[in-house]
């Protein structure tokens, strides 16, 4: 079977889509997956953007390069449930002057299970956990609040929130979009905050800043 076939079931299956339900979500019509699914001779070929739009629908990583090691997570047992464990790093991402030591001890840890992990397409060994300071992000991610943030997803999707560097600002997190050649607008969720433009050489520099996607938030009560 098509390898990128078999991988979408899978990830249908988890999340319990139909392929025209996922199609929609992906593209707006319920066409995809069937066209995808036709016989087209001896080599398959599949649009790039909606494979793309696909992926990030069914949680699934859209990725091409040199092949990327991923640590295997630490794993526990309670209650005859399978956990896997994130590491919890020094530091902060922040509205400016964050920052996170990526290479040195975790700080503690926090076990997810291993379940809930598959079923959101999420590699424990590719995540890491790092507290937020600051309220620019609430009231989605409040000050206080722990975020995971995924390293694999570095492709920046419209509307979903990334950790980056950017320059003298630190560390930050905020929800990006994309203007293809054009900007990249950071957005704070708390309406207080503008919008902030990059342009030219500062858009080229977030985008090769990224830490990783936001895949999870723990609210501090």
């Amino acid at each position: 079977m098509d390898p990128i076939l078999s991988e979408i079931d899978k990830a249908l299956k988890r999340k319990g889509l139909s392929d025209a339900a996922a199609s929609r979500l992906a593209v707006g019509h319920p066409s995809l997956l069937k066209n995808f699914r036709i016989p087209r001779g001896s080599t398959k070929r599949y649009n790039v953007d909606a494979l793309q739009k696909l992926a990030e629908v069914l949680d699934l990583e859209f990725y091409f390069g040199e092949p990327r090691e991923t640590e295997a997570a630490p794993e526990l047992e309670l209650d005859k449930a399978a956990f896997s464990v994130v590491p919890r790093l020094d530091g902060h991402v922040a509205a400016g002057d964050g920052f996170i030591n990526l290479e040195g001890e975790p700080v503690g840890h926090l076990a997810f299970t291993k379940d809930w992990l598959e079923r959101t397409g999420v590699l424990p060994g590719s995540c890491f956990l790092i507290s937020v300071r600051g309220d620019s992000m609430s009231p989605c991610i409040a000050d206080g609040d722990l975020v995971m943030i995924d390293r694999r997803r570095r492709q920046i999707v419209d509307g979903k929130v990334y950790a980056f560097n950017d320059g003298e600002n630190g560390t930050r997190i905020k929800r990006l979009e994309v203007i293809p050649e054009t900007a990249i607008i950071l957005r704070s969720d708390n309406v207080a905050y503008e919008k902030e433009h990059r342009t030219g050489e500062e858009m080229n520099l977030i985008s090769q800043a990224i830490i990783g996607q936001v895949v999870w938030s723990g609210h501090k009560w």
